[in-house]
């Protein structure tokens, strides 16, 4: 967390760490099948002059899931777009309650999500995609999962989310030259 405000950084709990570091991995391997399965599609459309054919479908289905899921990781590190102009300029206070009226406002809209995200995927679940002749409700499923972490996260960063600190990405390199330390 960065400490702007001079606080002290959020503590995480294990299932927390455990939950970030499980989705992470999802939406890592689910952007990198996506993206090999569009890399071969096109090596295979012209030079090989045919073309996969559940490839378009299946890395349109991995782009739904991906945004979905990578939301809450979105979230912990305030890289949802907001426009935060007028509250930047509020008394402390104010900001305080504009920012627990932003996150409940969150809250409730992706409870509803997950509920009616849920119902249509069930609703959906007879039919079938095109191509992969999979139930539709999978993909549909992306809306409910990925609010559903979403919520969840709101949960765990609440009050970090109410101070406006956010986690910061650590730098690759930072990654690399602390695994060579250890």
């Amino acid at each position: 967390m960065s400490e702007r405000d001079g606080s002290k950084p959020r503590r995480e709990g294990t299932f927390e760490r455990v939950m970030v570091t499980v989705n992470q991995w999802i939406v890592i391997a689910m952007m990198a099948v996506m993206a090999t399965l569009v890399f071969i599609n096109v090596i295979c459309r012209y030079l090989l002059n045919f073309s996969i054919i559940l490839a378009e479908e299946v890395s349109q289905y991995l782009m739904a899931w991906v945004a979905f899921l990578a939301a809450g990781l979105a979230l912990r590190q305030g890289r949802h777009v907001a426009i935060e102009m007028l509250q930047d300029h509020l008394p402390s206070t104010a900001r305080r309650m504009t920012r627990h009226l932003v996150a409940l406002m969150m809250i409730v809209f992706m409870g509803i999500l997950v509920v009616l995200g849920f119902q249509f995927a069930s609703f959906a679940w007879d039919q079938e995609t095109p191509v992969l002749n999979i139930p539709m409700g999978i993909p549909y499923l992306a809306v409910p999962v990925g609010a559903l972490l979403l919520l969840i996260h709101m949960l765990f960063i609440y009050r970090a989310y109410i101070d406006g600190r956010f986690e910061e990405l650590e730098s690759l390199e930072a990654k690399i030259d602390e695994e060579e330390v250890l």
